[in-house]
């Protein structure tokens, strides 16, 4: 894969390499800066922009292209503004730089979980709307905070809250993961975490003394976390930070008309996919939970999983042949016919 020169960079491309510059890495996100970026492609390209404070300081930003159907539910694009940290000293180049090699691969933390996404879906909109296009079902674009840290001060709010039962959202994308090899991965459900919190309480002191109940020795658990804490001794409990127990599948044959738009026009593009569950968890599970169903899907191929690496970055042919993609991909979504309940 080739690159053009800086001067000659494609305008998407561009924007992506912006929007990768915006430090909304945790644990303190700039995410009025992502705010404010969001703000600006709404007005561009002619959207209606909502932000919704679901936690102080945590804003969930909904970028809207109504559908000429106000009657059919609507095709929700996630992503999620926050990055992971970074160790700088083993980056090749700074991870806020977005800097491009001769190659044309992008370095940046972000690049591939999931800024990428986040530019992909604006683009393509952005085609659309030049092109002339007026769907039939409504699409929004959520840029959620927290997601790096669970959701909870994110996803898990907004979809208890009625700007969000507002939305009537049928169908949703959210991110996936690259595929070193020819195909795409797409996810149709994904693991449950847990996450737990130990205390243990007991005397302090050196290791080179003989201490009896110290809050170490507590910790040599033997069997399942209950029993483990029981068998400690007193002082000794345990909290779940995150405990997911309401896993939902999205359908992936015919039966879900959803599924079977994605896939056709997949087909039509001769994209491979390999539908998988997610090795780990996203926001895709608090909309499955509230009847949402959706797919992670990040067209990133011929790509190696660096999300969270050290060095993470991406092709930019890669990119935009996802802006390619998704501009298949949402006429097809938003054109799906009225459903059962949709008048």
């Amino acid at each position: 894969m080739t690159s053009k020169g800086p001067e000659e960079e494609h305008p998407s491309v561009t924007l992506f390499r912006q929007y990768l510059r915006i430090r909304t890495v945790q644990p303190k996100p700039d995410y009025g800066a992502a705010v404010a970026f969001l703000e600006e492609r709404a007005c561009q390209l002619g959207l209606s922009c909502q932000k919704v404070e679901v936690a102080p300081g945590y804003v969930v930003t909904v970028l809207t292209w109504p559908g000429t159907n106000p009657t059919l539910s609507s095709i929700l694009l996630n992503s999620h503004t926050d990055v992971v940290p970074v160790f700088k000293e083993y980056w090749s180049h700074d991870p806020f730089e977005a800097f491009k090699d001769s190659e044309g691969y992008i370095y940046a933390r972000g690049a591939q979980d999931m800024k990428c996404i986040s530019i992909q879906y604006l683009e393509a909109v952005r085609r659309l709307k030049a092109e002339g296009h007026q769907l039939p079902r409504t699409i929004h674009m959520t840029f959620v905070p927290d997601e790096e840290v669970g959701g909870h001060q994110g996803m898990e709010l907004f979809v208890q809250r009625p700007e969000f039962q507002a939305l009537r959202a049928g169908f949703a994308l959210d991110e996936g993961l690259a595929n070193p090899t020819d195909a795409f991965t797409v996810f149709y459900s994904e693991r449950s975490p847990w996450w737990v919190r130990v205390t243990s309480t007991g005397r302090p002191g050196h290791s080179s003394r003989f201490i009896k109940d110290t809050a170490a020795e507590k910790l040599a658990f033997e069997e399942q976390l209950q029993s483990w804490c029981q068998a400690a001794g007193e002082g000794v409990t345990f909290e779940f930070g995150q405990k997911w127990t309401q896993p939902q599948v999205t359908p992936t044959d015919d039966s879900n008309p959803w599924w079977a738009a994605f896939s056709r026009v997949c087909k039509d593009m001769n994209l491979t996919l390999e539908p998988e569950i997610f090795p780990a968890a996203t926001d895709s599970r608090y909309l499955r939970a509230v009847g949402v169903p959706a797919l992670g899907f990040s067209p990133m191929n011929h790509t190696p999983v660096l999300l969270h690496d050290h060095d993470e970055r991406l092709h930019e042919a890669v990119f935009l042949r996802g802006v390619d993609i998704y501009t298949r991909l949402l006429p097809a979504l938003a054109s799906v016919p009225a459903l059962p309940g949709e008048s």
